[in-house]
């Protein structure tokens, strides 16, 4: 049950934050369906791997070191990357310009093959995410958890977020307000609890019209 509505979770954020100036400059917004399917397919592979790399590491290394994976790994090409076999791993093993994580930059080819199987289903990755109905935004990191390579938790919300899909981000921010409301009494991980919030926040986004990563934006700043 929701106790709150949006609109009082927002007030609460206000207040937080100061001002509705300031709450509103620390919001983000999702692409235009348009701009997702437009994307090139080898700049979600890109995004994926960077994801992939910060995650338990310092994301400003990667970050800085960012230049270097672009030419190891050949500007992320699908088809370059989907093929790469032991000797490329070798090579990439040892290669100093990027992050020598092995498993890490095994995820790359495997990453890619589930980006080249979903081409040929939906024509590029894009379309398939600006297709993916945001009302069902579990489904979607259920996908990326099950069908790609290391994009389970917060990876795979980020790299949806940081490519500009409309959904939420668990954070422990989030999630204190969800357990605040009487949605959920930890972290979502199950199923009967993720559906929970997945309606919670489809009826927020009814309420306000705004977009499932204002609102998950709002609902952090409530509790941060």
């Amino acid at each position: 049950m929701i106790v709150r509505s949006f609109e009082e979770i927002w007030d609460i954020s206000v207040q937080r934050k100061g001002s509705e100036k300031a709450l509103n400059e620390l919001l983000q917004f999702p692409k235009s369906k348009e701009e997702i399917s437009d994307t090139p397919d080898d700049r979600f592979l890109a995004q994926m791997t960077k994801g992939i790399f910060q995650a338990g590491f310092n994301w400003q290394v990667v970050e800085n070191m960012w230049p270097g994976f672009e030419a190891a790994f050949e500007g992320f090409d699908i088809y370059k990357c989907r093929m790469l076999h032991d000797e490329d791993f070798d090579r990439l093993v040892s290669d100093t310009r990027i992050v020598r994580h092995g498993t890490k930059i095994r995820s790359v080819q495997q990453n890619a093959s589930f980006i080249f199987d979903i081409i040929a289903d939906h024509g590029s990755f894009g379309e398939f995410l600006a297709q993916w109905p945001s009302d069902n935004y579990i489904g979607l990191l259920e996908v990326l958890k099950k069908q790609g390579s290391r994009l389970g938790g917060y990876s795979g919300a980020y790299f949806l977020r940081f490519s500009g899909v409309d959904g939420f981000i668990l954070s422990q921010s989030v999630t204190n307000r969800l357990i605040a409301e009487g949605i959920v009494d930890k972290a979502p991980t199950s199923k009967k609890a993720l559906a929970a919030t997945q309606e919670a926040f489809n009826k927020w986004r009814e309420e306000s019209g705004r977009s499932l990563t204002e609102i998950s934006r709002v609902l952090a700043m409530s509790t941060d």
